[in-house]
C-alpha cells in the first residue's frame, strides 16, 4: 500500500473490499444489488438465482453485478410498526410436561447451554485415525494463492505466505443457528438479534488456518431414536466415522443441541430441539461410540413423557420477517467457488 493513500470500505453487499476513491472504475466492484433471502432452508439473493442450503457457501456466493465501489451504506428496509399498547401483554406458550403433571417452573429455551464432556470410545478414535491423516495429506498437496481467505467460519485472515501458518486462527467450528429471531453459532452461546453483530462475533475456538476448502460442509441425516425409564430419557443418534473433537452435545434444562462432524464426507449432522419435559443437566451424560452417540438425560422429576420434544413451527410470515431483518454484512469478501 502506498504511503498517504486513503482507502475506503465498500458497503456493496458481497463485496466489502477497500478501495481508492481516486481509482474507482465501473467494473471494480462485484456485488449483489438485491436482498438476502432465507426460505425453506434455502439461502440466496433476490437479484440472482444462486441459492444453497449451507450458510458458509451462501456467504461465498460471488456477486452478480459489476459497478463502482461505494462508501455509502445501503438503505435498510423499514421495520414494521410495533404496537406498544400490547407491550405488557404476556403470552404464555407451554404444554403439559408429563402424564402426572409438572410442578416445576419451565426454564427459558434460550438460557445458556452447557457442553457435555463426552466419554469417547477408543474404538471410535481408532476408526477415524487413518481417515483424518489421509484428509490432512490431501489438503497439504494443494497450492495456496497469496491473498486466499481462511475458510474457517468468522476468520478474516488472508494467506500472505508460509508465515501465515504460524498465526493462530480464531473461528467457529459449529454451524449458524437462527431460532425465533435469535442468531448464534452452535459451538457457543453468544446470541443476538442483529445479523451484522452475529457476523462480527469473534471465533470461540483457536486452531490452525484452513486455506484450502475441503468442500463446504454438507448436512446429512442420521437415524435418531429414544426411549425412557421413570427417571431417564436416552437419545441415540446412529452415526459412524464422526470426529469427536469437532462434535458436541449441548444442554440446558429444556434445550438439546447435537452437532456431529463426519470426517470422510466433510459433512455435519445437526439436531436442535426443545424437550417436552425438564431435565437435570448436571446428572446428564453423553457417550460417543463407533456406531452411535448415546445421550442420557436425567429427568428433573420422575414421570413419563408423551413425546421427546415440542414441535417448533415457523410460518411464511416469520420467514419473511427474517428475510427483511437479516441484512448481510458488507464486510464479508465474496469468493469465487469455482476456483476452489
Amino acid at each position: 500500500m502506498s504511503e498517504g493513500k486513503i482507502l475506503l470500505h465498500c458497503y456493496n453487499r458481497g463485496c466489502g473490499k477497500q478501495f481508492d476513491p481516486n481509482d474507482n472504475k465501473e467494473d471494480d466492484c462485484v456485488h449483489h444489488p438485491g436482498q438476502p433471502v432465507f426460505h425453506d432452508a434455502y439461502k440466496g439473493w433476490s437479484c440472482c438465482n444462486k441459492k444453497c442450503t449451507d450458510f458458509t457457501e451462501f456467504l461465498n456466493i460471488k456477486g452478480c453485478t459489476k459497478s463502482c465501489h461505494t462508501n455509502e451504506k445501503p438503505v435498510e428496509p423499514e421495520k414494521p410498526i410495533v404496537d406498544k399498547s400490547k407491550a405488557n401483554e404476556v403470552i404464555q406458550v407451554g404444554a403439559k410436561l408429563n402424564s402426572n403433571g409438572s410442578t416445576l417452573k419451565r426454564p427459558s429455551f434460550h438460557s445458556p447451554q452447557t457442553t457435555l464432556k463426552p466419554n469417547v470410545s477408543s474404538a471410535l478414535l481408532e476408526q477415524i485415525k487413518d481417515l483424518t491423516a489421509s484428509i490432512e495429506e490431501n489438503v497439504n498437496e494443494h497450492k495456496i494463492a497469496i491473498g486466499q481467505n481462511c475458510k474457517n467460519n468468522s476468520c478474516k485472515a488472508t494467506y500472505a505466505g508460509p508465515s501465515s501458518d504460524e498465526k493462530e486462527c480464531s473461528y467457529h467450528p459449529g454451524v449458524p443457528i437462527f431460532h425465533e429471531g435469535m442468531k448464534y453459532w452452535s459451538c457457543c452461546q453468544k446470541k443476538t438479534t442483529d445479523f451484522s453483530v452475529f457476523l462480527e462475533q469473534p471465533g470461540c475456538t483457536q486452531g490452525k488456518h484452513l486455506w484450502v476448502s475441503k468442500n463446504t460442509h454438507k448436512k446429512v441425516q442420521c437415524r435418531m431414536d429414544w426411549h425412557q425409564t421413570s427417571t431417564f430419557i436416552v437419545v441415540s443418534v446412529f452415526a459412524k466415522k464422526y470426529q469427536p473433537s469437532q462434535s458436541s452435545v449441548k444442554l440446558n434444562p429444556v434445550h438439546l443441541t447435537v452437532d456431529l462432524f463426519f470426517v470422510e464426507e466433510n459433512s455435519r449432522y445437526n439436531l436442535d430441539i426443545e424437550l417436552k419435559g425438564i431435565i437435570d443437566v448436571v446428572q446428564s451424560s453423553v457417550t460417543m461410540l463407533p456406531t452411535k452417540v448415546e445421550i442420557k438425560l436425567k429427568k428433573a422429576e420422575p414421570g413419563s413423557w408423551s413425546r421427546l420434544d415440542i414441535p417448533r413451527i415457523f410460518n411464511s410470515q416469520e420467514n419473511e420477517s427474517i428475510q427483511n431483518e437479516e441484512q448481510i454484512s458488507s464486510k464479508i469478501d465474496a469468493v469465487d467457488l469455482s476456483d476452489l
